[in-house]
């Protein structure tokens, strides 16, 4: 799913940069050294902000329409596209359902020790990448 939002964009006056706020997600502000960064960071807290409230199984607020929203003169306003399927692919919490083959005499062990497949892959990939990125 794509999404538009409307973002206000604001030099940061006394150094290079910008303030980004998003009128249509409550408390989404962030800033970014240059305008580009400051997209790339407006977009990422949108999507964080939209998935949050889709992973709570509320709907992605509706996007004002431009001409209701007034800016300060040193504002301005730009359209952030959020892609939210890649942003969900890559930091979503929702649990994805895998299926995986082990031999049979393994499956029948495992299940006379009650172990939990999917808690134990979770707790061991989860423990991977802990050691990898951390």
């Amino acid at each position: 799913m794509k999404l538009t939002y409307p973002a206000v964009f604001e030099p940061l006056g006394d150094r290079p940069g910008y303030v980004v706020t998003v009128p249509d997600l409550p408390g989404c502000v962030t800033e970014g050294d240059s305008l580009a960064d400051a997209i790339l960071m407006a977009q990422d807290a949108a999507s964080g902000w939209v998935l949050d409230e889709l992973e709570d199984g509320k709907p992605a607020p509706r996007a004002s329409d431009l001409s209701v929203l007034h800016t300060e003169e040193t504002q301005f306003i730009s359209l952030l596209v959020l892609d939210m399927d890649t942003y969900a692919e890559k930091y979503g919490a929702k649990a994805v359902r895998k299926n995986l083959t082990i031999p049979a005499w393994l499956n029948t062990f495992a299940e006379k020790q009650r172990v939990n497949f999917s808690q134990l892959l979770t707790e061991t990939l989860t423990s991977l990448y802990q050691q990898q990125y951390q």
